[in-house]
């Protein structure tokens, strides 16, 4: 079938073949494009009705490449390709809490793609304002499901067989160093000391820094767990956007989701548990052995790494609405409280020397 290149493209007649597969016998009466934004990718929000749903909804959430002058460039990331992989090949394995997707379709001519997947305001679920942070409960129903994953992979055997098309995490762009330099030489003053020190060694050491990073066993990781990237369901913590899915060490997600996604108080006061916890759930999975040591080590190693997550945060861009700001304030609160609670700093320093 054709990749639709905007949602008004999204026929009766497109979504009802596109419905086969999913929803056999599904016949789309009408379409009706109810919201549209363009963020990363183009999203929408969809009402459909029909002449037989055979099980098909009646809402979804649509996401397409940009149609503004970035399409070429976040085509050229295979983001949206490696997504509709993701839940055709591999959500279907996991009891990692998905998104359903009605349909995912991807052109490898252009690698344009098209997800329309289930509506989680219309199933009750509920996605984070920016201050709303996971709590250690959720936190430990979220690690047991990675844990999964991460385990599942860890063989490179399977890796190949199952998911040979995720790849290994990349070294070489300069993207998050420009953005973090913007933010030293502009706005200083709103950052601390060490996010500053953590700023300067990923500009002038990053290719020492990028392997810090991706050290240790390797396996599939979700690779962007912070809390704009999970919904709540009632208690259940679920994973969004897998454009980014890599090959990477589990250790990276372990910390990223705890500081970047956790309420951080919840974090402060558990996060040895959770640790702890992590490790147990990659046992009972029959996963290589990883000692609670070497784990807060990592876990402070990686904290580390909110730094240039926050790359985009720290430019403070003017204009931006109120609901972006708040978001990016609490994005860089986390981030910041993670370097200052584990000593990221020292971490560095202590590990690899990358401190003077």
């Amino acid at each position: 079938m054709n990749v639709p290149v905007h949602p008004d493209d999204i026929t009766p007649e497109w979504l009802t073949a596109a419905l086969q597969e999913r929803h056999p016998g599904a016949r789309v009466a009408g379409v009706e494009v109810v919201f549209r934004a363009e963020v990363t990718n183009a999203h929408a929000r969809l009402a459909v009705t029909y002449d037989e749903a055979a099980g098909a909804p009646p809402t979804m959430f649509c996401k397409l490449l940009p149609l503004d002058d970035r399409r070429a460039s976040i085509a050229g990331t295979r983001m949206g390709p490696r997504e509709v992989r993701f839940y055709r090949d591999l959500a279907p394995l996991l009891k990692l809490r998905v998104p359903e997707v009605h349909v995912g379709l991807h052109d490898e001519a252009d690698d344009s793609f098209v997800l329309l997947m289930e509506d989680l305001e219309a199933s009750g679920c509920t996605v984070s304002d920016g201050p709303t942070g996971v709590d250690a409960d959720g936190a430990a129903t979220a690690l047991e499901g990675l844990a999964e994953i991460h385990v599942r992979y860890e063989d490179p055997a399977r890796r190949a067989a199952e998911a040979p098309w995720v790849p290994p995490l990349q070294f070489g762009s300069t993207y998050g160093s420009v953005m973090l330099q913007y933010g030293l030489a502009n706005h200083r003053d709103r950052l601390s000391d060490a996010f500053a020190t953590i700023s300067e060694i990923y500009i002038h050491q990053g290719r020492a820094l990028f392997d810090l990073f991706t050290s240790g066993p390797q396996t599939i990781i979700h690779g962007d767990t912070h809390v704009g990237n999970l919904f709540f369901d009632h208690g259940t913590i679920g994973f969004l956007d897998w454009g980014i899915i890599n090959v990477n060490t589990p250790m990276r997600e372990v910390s990223y989701f705890m500081n970047m996604a956790m309420d951080i108080e919840e974090r402060r006061r558990s996060q040895g548990d959770l640790l702890r916890m992590y490790l147990d759930a990659r046992r009972a999975f029959g996963g290589s052995e990883i000692s609670f040591d070497d784990a807060w080590t990592a876990h402070r190693v990686h904290a580390a790494y909110c730094v240039p997550a926050s790359c985009q945060v720290v430019t403070f861009p003017a204009g931006m609405s109120e609901r972006r700001r708040i978001f990016s304030d609490a994005f860089l609160e986390r981030a910041e409280a993670a370097i200052a609670d584990l000593d990221a700093v020292g971490a560095l320093r202590d590990v690899a020397g990358l401190v003077a």
